[in-house]
């Protein structure tokens, strides 16, 4: 389902593909709580219980017959900047809570205890049942864990927080390779010409794809042209290397790619992609392979400092992962 907000387009910070994992939470009796940090579409399961009840695909405590609510703490696999929440509660009908709340704090070094402070970033807020509750925040201050507080009990099928990874790159010297284009370090898929069978995000997680739906693939193409997706370095570099993998992608990978460059000064997202019509090339066409990485530094254009880049894929078909291996870009004195 695709949800047009604000927000949405950026990383989602509870992903646990990124290493998202709940550390404390205080009932789960009905479904275990890191089923609502995994990335896939919640879904449902006619007749199918365990011992405790009916299967749910989320986190689900059991109804509460004492004051109080429930909560977890979940550590984020990477520090960041709140744009957004979506609390879906999808197929939680009866079950769901009422109202949640959200609360986060700033502890890369330890595990939060009883004499953390946690900073109130999302007020208690209604919810509805079987339902995308997207509420944005508000917020620049950087968090490592969140405390997600449903009152006073029920299920909630997937947590997703939006947002923008926290790098000081000021920690970071000018002879150290990077990748650019990775989703952690704060990397974002803007715009693509099709996304019909993977997301265009995909490219930029973490590790090698799982399966072929872990990647971004397109449509078949019946008419003129080629596909493209456009993405925003996570920060102005000098590009050294770029690895373009076709992993799992056999039958269906493209021919063959090429990337254009530059560096955005100003615009907005939404307009990137008229403005990539007159890039530079980065890297001029470069045959590709079934299920292969394909790293190319030789054959890559200097082109000093770079934002963008649009990647080209001829004429459609898979792609895994996109690599782009940088130095900070050195300002002049």
């Amino acid at each position: 389902m695709s949800l047009p907000t604000e927000f949405t387009h950026f990383l989602n910070l509870a992903d646990s593909r990124l290493g998202s994992i709940a550390t404390f939470v205080t009932d789960d009796w009905f479904a275990e709580v890191n089923r609502m940090l995994q990335p896939k579409a919640p879904v449902w399961k006619d007749d199918v219980y365990d011992d405790n009840g009916k299967w749910m695909d989320g986190w689900e405590s059991r109804r509460k017959r004492f004051e109080g609510y429930d909560y977890a703490i979940v550590r984020l696999g990477v520090a960041g900047v709140f744009k957004g929440v979506d609390i879906d509660t999808s197929y939680f009908t009866g079950n769901y809570p009422p109202s949640a709340s959200l609360e986060a704090c700033f502890s890369p070094d330890e595990e939060p205890n009883e004499h953390t402070t946690w900073q109130s970033v999302l007020r208690p807020v209604s919810l509805n049942g079987d339902s995308h509750n997207i509420f944005q925040i508000d917020d620049e201050r950087p968090w490592t864990h969140i405390r997600l507080n449903i009152f006073p009990d029920g299920g909630i099928a997937r947590l997703r927080i939006y947002g923008v990874p926290h790098r000081d790159w000021s920690n970071h010297r000018s002879d150290e390779l990077i990748d650019f284009a990775a989703a952690i370090n704060g990397a974002r898929a803007l715009a693509c010409s099709d996304e019909h069978y993977g997301d265009k995000s995909n490219i930029l997680n973490p590790g090698r794809g799982v399966n072929m739906g872990d990647g971004w693939e397109t449509a078949r193409r019946r008419v003129p042209g080629n596909d493209w997706v456009i993405v925003a370095l996570a920060h102005p570099c000098d590009i050294k290397q770029v690895l373009v993998d076709t992993c799992h992608f056999k039958g269906n990978y493209p021919d063959s790619c090429s990337i254009q460059a530059a560096f955005v000064e100003s615009g907005t997202d939404e307009q990137i992609a008229t403005r990539s019509l007159f890039w530079r090339e980065l890297l001029p066409s470069q045959k590709l392979q079934m299920d292969s990485e394909h790293p190319f530094s030789t054959e890559l254009n200097d082109l000093g400092k770079i934002s963008h880049i649009k990647l080209n894929i001829f004429p459609d078909g898979g792609i895994s992962r996109l690599r782009v291996l940088g130095l900070l870009h050195k300002t002049s004195p």
